[in-house]
């Protein structure tokens, strides 16, 4: 089984500062889990950034007005990569959406590939991803323990989501994919 492309979403400092309101309470439990996978698809990952954009429009305005904390330029330190994976990103994309499912990520992964997703949120952009890489007739793996939600209850709400799209999505764990992906 071919272990195909992983991409790790939004392991930025917005989500791992404890005291921000958008953190992930999880975040370390799927840094952990990221820094498992990674050894596995060297040369293979992308990791995503989410950013505000310049100006935000359409239903955008108003998420910016409930989350105005955010609306920073793409330098602003709560954007950045967590130090501990910044030195490791050799191929980032930024987005300003949630889905990371980019023609830029569709391009690494190519037309009949593997995408496996790890990272947050788990019920935001990894969500948002995976359904959108399935649509596109990506295989999407999506590593629960990887991954970390706004609350415990809500990630496993979004990986149970997520396996309803069986077969275009799979739910697995780290154990789970490294044991398929072993020579």
């Amino acid at each position: 089984m071919s272990a195909g492309h992983l991409a790790v979403i939004d392991m930025q400092h917005v989500f791992a500062d404890p005291d921000s309101p958008w953190a992930a309470p999880r975040y370390a439990d799927a840094a952990a889990g990221v820094r498992s996978l990674l050894p596995a698809f060297a040369g293979r990952v992308t990791f995503t950034r989410f950013l505000a954009p310049e100006r935000p429009a359409g239903a955008w305005r108003a998420y910016y007005a409930q989350w105005p904390f955010a609306h920073r330029g793409p330098d602003a330190d709560l954007w950045a990569l967590t130090d501990e994976f910044a030195a490791l990103a050799d191929h980032v994309v930024d987005t300003t959406t949630f889905g990371k499912w980019t023609p830029e990520l569709a391009a690494r992964v190519g037309p009949d590939g593997r995408l496996v997703l790890a990272g947050v949120s788990t019920d935001c952009c990894v969500l948002s991803t995976a359904l959108a890489a399935a649509d596109a007739g990506a295989e999407v793996l999506v590593v629960a323990d990887a991954c970390a939600g706004v609350d415990d209850d809500s990630h496993l709400r979004a990986l149970r989501v997520m396996e309803l799209y069986r077969p275009l999505v799979r739910v697995t764990t780290v154990a789970g994919l490294l044991a398929r992906t072993e020579p």
